[in-house]
C-alpha cells in the first residue's frame, strides 16, 4: 500500500471571549476568572452519525477527530491552549439538535463541527445560529444548506451537490455520456438525494441529455432486484447514482450478481463504499472531493500517518473532518480568540486560503460559505489489475483544470437564494 496518514485539529474557544475594552468595564475582581477561561482549554462538539447507513463514515470522522486533537495537543494546543472535544451520535435530525443544544448551553462549547446527513446538519445549524456559534459542515452537500437554508455562522468544507456534477459531468462530457445519451438514475430518497438529483436533471438539461428513468430509493433500502430489472429493460447508456452510504456498496454487489455491464457512474460517493463493495464489485466513475491517491506530498503525509495510527488508509470523511478543524485551527490563530463573529469575518475576506494539500488553496465563497476547493474524478480498475484492497481505482487530475477558476464548481446550483437572514 502506498499512502498512510494522520490529521491534526484545531479548535475554537469558550464563547464570552471579551475584548479588552469589555474587560476593563468589568473590573479587577472579575479579571481573574475571565483570564482562567481564556487560558483553558478550547471545548468544541463533534456531531456525526455513527450508527446507521452513514455510521461507517462516521467512524471515519471520529478517527480524524482523536488524532487531530492528539497532534494538536502535542505541538502545544492553539495560542497556547489545549484543545477537547465532546463527541455525539447525531443519529437523527430531531436528535442532533437535542445534541448541539445541550453542547452549546450545558456543556459551553465554542463551536461544532461535523455532520453528513443534510436533514441532520439543518437542525444544528439552527441551533447555532440561535447560539451564535460557529457550526462547520464536513460532510452534508444539500445545496439548500448553501442557498435558501444558509446560515450566517455555518460554513461548509464538504462540497455541495452542484460541485460534485459539474466536476463528474465534465467527465460524462468529454466520455460521450451525455449529448443525445439516455441516463436512468437511482436517488436517495432524502434532502442530500434530492439536491443532487435536481443538479443532475439541470446539468442533463443544459448538455441535451435524456432522463429515461428516475426512482427514489428509501435509505433503509438493501434489495435492488426490482429496480435492477427496470434498468435492465430500460437499457440506458449510463446508469447514475445519487445514492449515500452503505446503499451504495449493496447496489455495487448486486448489479454485478445480474450481470449488467452498462456504464454506471454517479454524483455522491465516498470511497467507503468502493472499498466495501471491493474491486470484484466496483464499477465506473465518480466524484471525490480528496482520496488516499491525491500525489501532493502534503496529502501524502497526511496518509502516512493515518495509516501509522489506524492501520488503513484514511476515507474522504476522514479529510474533511481533520480539514475543518485546520481551518477553524488557523481562524483562531489568526484572530486570536474565539469570537464568532470575528472568525466570520475572517472567512468571509477573499484574502484568506487555506492548505487543502492539493495543488491549489482553497477559499470561503463569501456569498453561502461553501469551501471552493479541487475535486477528483475517480475510475474504477478492471479487477484483475487491482494489487490490493485499497488502490482499487485511477484518478484524474484535479478539477476544475487550472485554467479555470474554482468558481466554477457552484455554477448553476439549484438551491435558492442564500441571504443570510438573521
Amino acid at each position: 500500500m502506498k499512502n498512510t496518514t494522520t490529521f491534526g485539529r484545531s479548535n475554537f474557544d469558550r464563547r464570552g471571549f471579551l475584548k479588552a475594552g469589555g474587560v476593563a468595564a468589568i473590573g479587577t475582581l472579575a479579571a481573574p476568572a475571565l483570564l482562567r477561561a481564556q487560558d483553558g482549554p478550547i471545548l468544541l462538539g463533534h456531531l456525526t452519525p455513527r450508527t446507521g447507513f452513514l455510521g461507517p463514515m462516521g467512524e471515519y470522522a471520529i478517527m480524524a477527530i482523536d488524532m487531530a486533537t492528539e497532534e494538536i495537543n502535542a505541538a502545544g494546543g492553539i495560542n497556547g491552549r489545549q484543545v477537547q472535544f465532546i463527541k455525539e451520535d447525531s443519529v437523527n435530525p430531531q436528535t442532533a439538535s437535542t445534541k448541539a443544544e445541550r453542547m452549546i448551553e450545558r456543556d459551553k462549547v465554542v463551536g461544532i463541527i461535523g455532520e453528513i446527513s443534510s436533514a441532520s446538519a439543518l437542525t444544528i445549524s439552527q441551533v447555532a445560529e440561535r447560539g451564535k456559534r460557529i457550526f462547520i459542515n464536513t460532510g452534508s452537500n444539500s445545496d439548500t444548506l448553501r442557498g435558501s437554508d444558509c446560515k450566517r455562522h455555518m460554513f461548509h468544507v464538504e462540497s455541495q451537490n452542484v460541485m460534485y456534477v459539474n466536476a463528474e459531468g465534465s467527465h460524462f462530457l468529454k466520455e460521450g455520456l451525455v449529448e443525445g445519451k439516455n441516463w436512468y438514475v437511482l436517488t436517495a430518497d432524502y434532502a442530500f438525494g434530492h439536491d443532487l438529483l435536481n443538479a443532475a436533471k439541470g446539468f442533463l438539461g443544459r448538455h441535451g441529455g435524456n432522463l429515461i428513468g428516475d426512482d427514489l430509493v428509501p435509505t433503509d433500502a438493501t434489495d435492488f432486484s426490482s429496480l435492477l430489472l427496470n434498468i435492465r429493460q430500460a437499457k440506458p447508456d449510463l446508469v447514475a447514482l445519487n445514492l449515500a452510504g452503505t446503499q451504495i456498496t449493496s447496489f455495487f454487489k448486486q448489479y454485478g450478481e445480474f450481470g449488467l455491464e452498462f456504464p454506471i457512474g454517479g454524483f455522491g460517493f465516498d470511497t467507503i463504499s468502493a472499498w466495501a463493495a471491493g474491486a470484484e464489485n466496483f464499477h465506473g466513475t465518480w466524484p471525490s472531493v480528496w482520496h488516499h491517491r491525491v500525489e501532493t506530498e502534503k496529502s501524502q503525509d497526511f496518509v502516512k500517518r493515518f495509516v501509522a495510527k489506524y492501520g488503513k488508509p484514511p476515507e474522504n470523511q476522514a479529510y474533511s473532518d481533520y480539514m475543518a478543524v485546520m481551518i477553524m485551527a488557523q481562524a483562531i490563530r489568526e484572530t486570536q480568540g474565539t469570537d464568532a463573529a470575528e472568525i466570520i469575518t475572517y472567512f468571509e475576506n477573499p484574502e484568506t486560503k487555506f492548505d487543502m494539500m492539493k495543488t491549489r488553496e482553497g477559499y470561503f465563497h463569501p456569498e453561502t460559505h461553501q469551501l471552493l476547493q479541487e475535486i477528483y474524478a475517480i475510475t474504477a480498475l478492471p479487477a484483475d489489475q487491482v494489487q490490493n484492497e485499497w488502490d482499487i481505482f485511477t484518478t484524474s487530475g484535479p478539477l476544475p483544470g487550472a485554467d479555470q477558476p474554482l468558481e466554477s464548481l457552484i455554477a448553476d446550483a439549484v438551491g435558492g437564494t442564500c441571504s443570510f437572514a438573521s
